[in-house]
């Protein structure tokens, strides 16, 4: 029942990250953000975005980094399927691949990406929204959802053990892969990078649930017209600001 709601979800998402991120000076410049056909998945959403991240890095990492540090981030939305690929501005053996797939369960299809082989080294990680603990500097009182009730759904008040009673619930499976062929550098790296990425999904998908009285009910048209402002602000914004400075599955 939620693969409708997803397009107008992921497209606000979207567009208030990148306000947000750019009113805080950390720099997100959205290149692309439009629909986009596809002759094997069908009808989507393209996102292009620029992230600037010197000022997110841990100290050994900024060492040996540029000044000026951002990763290329494109995503293709085809629901219930997407693809996200990242690239960094001067390491060309960095990347990062992630394949999405949604369910309406539990997240208990542990071979949902069956046609790919596991490999020894994949680890399978259960991201709880309500329960997981969150870094301190992202918690927000009104984002945690198991004080949290939706205005216009009811949805809300997780309780423990809310993953086996939610009904309806659904499950966003993740496959990541994390590419840092550096010698010397390569594990610590590629590990960093996976724990950034799951701190990541636990809030984008905590504020998901949390926001839901700002997005559901509005219409793609006004959702895209909203989006292309918000987007316009933060291109502005986050240009200043770089000048001026210079597998997974979660329910």
């Amino acid at each position: 029942p939620f693969f409708p709601l997803l397009s107008s979800c992921q497209l606000y998402m979207i567009s208030k990250h990148s306000h947000e991120q750019s009113e805080r000076g950390e720099g997100v410049e959205v290149v692309q953000n439009e629909p986009y056909d596809d002759p094997e998945h069908g009808s989507g959403q393209l996102t292009e975005k620029r992230i600037y991240l010197n000022n997110k890095l841990p100290s050994w990492a900024r060492a040996v980094v540029p000044r000026i540090f951002y990763v290329t981030e494109k995503a293709w939305n085809y629901y219930p399927y997407t693809i996200t690929g990242k690239v960094c501005s001067f390491l060309p053996k960095f990347s990062i691949h992630i394949e999405t797939k949604y369910e309406d369960n539990n997240g208990c299809n542990d071979n949902i990406f069956g046609s790919e082989p596991r490999d020894e080294e994949t680890e399978v990680c259960l991201v709880d929204i309500a329960y997981d603990e969150i870094p301190e500097r992202h918690y927000k009182e009104a984002e945690d959802l198991r004080y949290f009730q939706s205005k216009k759904t009811k949805r809300g008040l997780l309780q423990e053990g809310w993953l086996d009673t939610q009904d309806p619930i659904m499950c966003s499976y993740k496959l990541v892969t994390v590419k840092f062929e550096v010698w010397g550098l390569q594990t610590r790296v590629e590990q960093f990078v996976h724990k950034v990425i799951r701190d990541v999904l636990l809030l984008g998908h905590r504020q998901a649930f949390a926001w839901v009285d700002e997005w559901i009910g509005i219409s793609y048209s006004v959702q895209h017209s909203q989006g292309q402002s918000l987007c316009s602000h933060a291109d502005t914004h986050t240009h200043y600001q770089g000048d001026k400075s210079g597998a997974t599955s979660s329910s």
